[in-house]
């Protein structure tokens, strides 16, 4: 339940963002850019079941058993941690979602 109350936490702060943006740019294109941007980054970040793709990929074709699902509640800690187990998705996600917001402020900027 922790995970809904982040998701929903960071989409009122990003309804604030857009407000903002809407404000001081005053162009409806921007606020929708905003928020296609904002919901698609905070969805790959928080929507994904990390449960089931944390496993070997050969394992992906089968459902997250029981007691699979309880040791991942067990050793989650949050989301520091998750990128630690793996750098690579690190790396990945900050490729992307750094590129992605460069665009984005070129474009609110301009």
């Amino acid at each position: 339940m922790a995970n809904d109350a982040v998701f929903r936490a960071s989409l009122v702060w990003l309804a604030a963002v857009i407000v903002v943006v809407g404000v001081c740019t005053e162009s409806f294109k921007k606020m929708l850019l905003t928020y296609v941007v904002g919901v698609l980054g905070i969805s790959g970040l928080l929507l994904p079941d990390w449960g089931y793709f944390d496993r070997d990929f050969s394992r992906w074709t089968s459902p997250v058993s029981a007691e699979e699902r309880a040791s991942e509640v067990a050793q989650r800690s949050g989301l520091i941690r998750r990128f630690i187990k793996n750098p690579m998705r690190l790396v990945a996600y900050a490729t992307v979602y750094g590129f992605a917001l460069h665009k984005w402020w070129m474009f609110i900027s301009s």
